[in-house]
């Protein structure tokens, strides 16, 4: 059996790190890692050796990794969404009920207040300042119904709310779990014209740069608040300046705040709280590991972010062949001819966008050769040979 080993980024739930098996070694100094398990460290500059084949994030966003490169060089990167989806749920349920009820400005006005000037009086008599409307009742539109966006969709309906869900994208497995009372739509400018509260759950990426837009903003309904606890980028902070400048916008909740949004009137900034809580670190590291562990083992990938899922269970036959690869013509009749000599007892190959992964168990022993004619292949980034389930490369 194989020795893997594993290098920590950041600071990883302990517990779960506990339950790896003893034939890896894991640990912050690792010089060579087989696999990188990571929260929040940015890893763009960082230099990445041939022994590296999977980086798994303890977490669901990804932009703190290099995935082009990751990709280049045959590194699997994975994810763990929805390990945070209850913590990031009830956020939310704090920041729209802040919003709405003036708590933050609330709170600050009393923290002014002097310990030594009829205090009770004085919150008595200016209290009417900060009256503000219950959530009961309220249109509120959530944007994105993946694992946290589900969650946060059927908690409104529990709060008595009138919920829209946009998701042009939505999986079956999701819609299962929405309630039917939510009522889809993928028309963001009535969504934006009709809600009392827009909240956002898509990834931040190329194209959801500035999502939220001065287009969705100006045109909002007049006293709109926006909670953002996804990502900062997702929305245009220019445009959500003038939006409240023009009392558009009554409220914004970013759980991503920087130099832009600390100057911004009537926003509430909080410190990227959104999966900080014990539950959400001991989910997202036991999600990261579990995969790490049946990807190195096995070959298997669950939720990656720059190559296809792809789970064909434990290798039953002698060797399991992994191979990484551009998503171009020819390639899996390519690899097929260099391996046509030895029983093939199962194959499969799936792609994702540019990329693409084939997996081979075959009955018999595939050698060095074998393995160094594959790697030679045009496109190809990366070749593993498994034994019995166990790991050889």
């Amino acid at each position: 059996m194989k020795n893997y080993n594993i290098l920590t980024l950041n600071n990883i739930d302990e517990t779960v790190l506990s339950q790896i098996p003893k034939d890896f070694v894991v640990g912050s100094e690792i010089t060579s890692p087989d696999a990188i398990i990571v929260r929040s460290k940015d890893m763009h500059d960082m230099e990445f050796g041939p022994e590296l084949k999977f980086i798994g994030r303890a977490g669901s966003g990804v932009n703190n990794i290099p995935l082009e490169k990751c990709s280049e060089q045959g590194i699997v990167v994975c994810n763990s969404p929805g390990a945070n989806a209850n913590g990031v749920k009830e956020l939310v349920a704090l920041a729209m009920i802040m919003a709405s009820r003036n708590v933050a400005e609330a709170l600050k006005w009393t923290a002014e207040l002097d310990a030594d000037g009829e205090v009770i009086t004085k919150v008595e008599s200016g209290k009417k300042e900060f009256v503000g409307p219950e959530l009961y009742g309220k249109t509120v539109g959530v944007i994105g119904l993946g694992e946290i966006g589900a969650l946060v969709a059927n908690m409104c309906v529990d709060f008595g709310m009138h919920v829209y869900g946009y998701d042009p994208f939505l999986t079956v497995k999701h819609a299962w779990a929405l309630n039917s009372s939510i009522e889809r739509s993928n028309d963001l400018d009535m969504l934006f014209q009709n809600c009392d509260i827009i909240t956002i759950h898509i990834p931040y990426n190329s194209d959801t740069d500035g999502f939220v837009n001065e287009g969705l903003l100006m045109n909002a309904k007049p006293g709109l608040i926006v909670v953002n606890l996804a990502r900062g980028g997702l929305v245009d902070v220019k445009a959500m300046k003038k939006a409240i400048e023009s009392d558009i916008v009554s409220h914004y909740v970013v759980d991503f705040p920087d130099e832009e949004t600390l100057k911004l009137d009537r926003t509430i900034n909080i410190p990227h709280l959104g999966a900080s809580t014990p539950e959400s670190e001991f989910n997202a590291a036991k999600m990261a590991v579990e995969q790490m562990i049946d990807y190195l083992q096995n070959g298997n990938i669950h939720n990656s972010v720059n190559f296809p899922n792809f789970d064909f269970g434990v290798c039953n036959g002698f060797n399991r062949i992994t191979v990484l690869h551009k998503n171009i013509p020819n390639m899996l009749n390519q690899i097929t001819n260099i391996i046509a000599n030895r029983n093939i007892s199962r194959l499969s190959n799936r792609h994702k966008e540019g990329w693409a992964y084939t997996m081979l168990d075959v009955d018999d022993e595939v050698d060095r050769e074998t393995i160094n004619k594959i790697k030679a292949i045009d496109g190809v980034v990366r070749v593993r040979k498994l034994i019995g389930g166990n790991g050889a490369d």
